[in-house]
């Protein structure tokens, strides 16, 4: 039986979300990958006592991660059954529904009837009464915003989320809909959305500067570019690596010598900062006080032990931020 370390709030960084009451760890644990079917099942486990043992007190998952869809919940709702249910009030557990899910025209994008029935399968798969924030987790060109947001209005009124979040948003969408959402009374705090020093999205679709103008948090998936800004490619490609075992979310054509030749400079620097790559990558992300928290995914325990080390060191010099905007022109 797992019983959490009693020092696990000691060193952890609580940043608020937005202007709402709720924290989140500057860290958080992502469950996009290696939580499926494919994955073993006792490395999930150790990768979630290693994260909530350290002050990770936030879970994030999606209907869709696995492989195969659903699994990924599934999987955490063991692990929430088999260790984790004396811990629950403490823990920040979200997921999210938007993508293709299942067959038919239900069963993806943002209406009502595939989000509420989404949640209720989510919720079955992980064990849960209700889940603490709750995504839309793509725009939807063709579903009227007043539905989508109505659909999270009511999951919030069921009592089957505490918190509504929004994902891959851009910023005049994300005006619209928090409109919306203000007008019916809907605890709507999070942004979720890709961003790194090699993705700057955020920043030119205005999602980063209308969240902060709106009082909303963001939290960064990918903030580590599938694990380019670590050192595991400053060498070439590791035949274990997700480029090779998985090519779905990285390409081979991704790393150009150009990129690689980037990834070494910006490597030295974080040498001269004292960190690791990663570390000063989160780091980065954590500068300005807009972005609440990073979703690191990890492979195994020791990747979130080096992830968290972010925290030590979030401070940058004008120079330093110079330098990474020279290096990644």
């Amino acid at each position: 039986m797992y019983i959490a370390s009693e020092k696990r709030y000691e060193t952890m960084k609580y940043i608020r979300c937005g202007k709402s009451g709720l924290m989140l760890p500057a860290v958080s644990l992502g469950l996009w990958h290696n939580f499926g079917d494919t994955g073993c099942y006792a490395n999930m486990e150790e990768m979630c006592f290693t994260a909530f043992d350290n002050g990770i007190t936030h879970f994030d998952l999606a209907n869709n991660y696995g492989p195969k869809p659903g699994s990924a919940e599934a999987n955490f709702g063991k692990i929430l059954k088999e260790h984790f249910r004396p811990y629950r009030d403490e823990m920040i557990i979200s997921t999210k529904a938007g993508y293709d899910m299942w067959e038919g025209p239900y069963g993806n994008w943002g209406s009502k009837k595939y989000l509420i029935a989404s949640l209720d399968q989510s919720l079955q798969r992980l064990g849960l009464e209700y889940v603490d924030i709750f995504y839309h987790h793509r725009m939807d060109p063709e579903t009227p915003l007043e539905e989508t947001m109505g659909a999270l209005a009511q999951i919030v009124s069921s009592g089957k989320a505490l918190y509504v979040g929004l994902s891959n948003y851009d910023g005049p969408t994300l005006k619209r809909a928090t409109a919306i959402l203000e007008e019916l009374h809907v605890p709507f705090v999070i942004n979720q959305n890709r961003y790194s020093i090699f993705d700057r999205t955020i920043e030119q679709n205005g999602l980063k500067s209308m969240a902060e103008k709106l009082g909303k948090g963001i939290i960064a998936f990918s903030p580590l570019a599938q694990g380019m800004l670590t050192d595991r490619y400053l060498h070439g490609i590791p035949e274990d690596s997700r480029i090779r075992t998985d090519g779905r979310f990285l390409k081979e054509n991704a790393l150009s010598d150009e990129k690689i030749a980037q990834i070494r400079a910006l490597n030295d620097l974080a040498k001269e900062r004292g960190q690791s790559l990663a570390e000063m990558a989160l780091a980065w992300v954590l500068k300005d006080g807009i972005v609440t928290s990073v979703l690191a995914g990890a492979s195994k325990p020791s990747q979130i032990l080096d992830n968290i080390k972010v925290i030590e060191n979030m401070e940058f010099t004008e120079s330093e931020l110079k330098q990474i905007e020279t290096i990644c022109k």
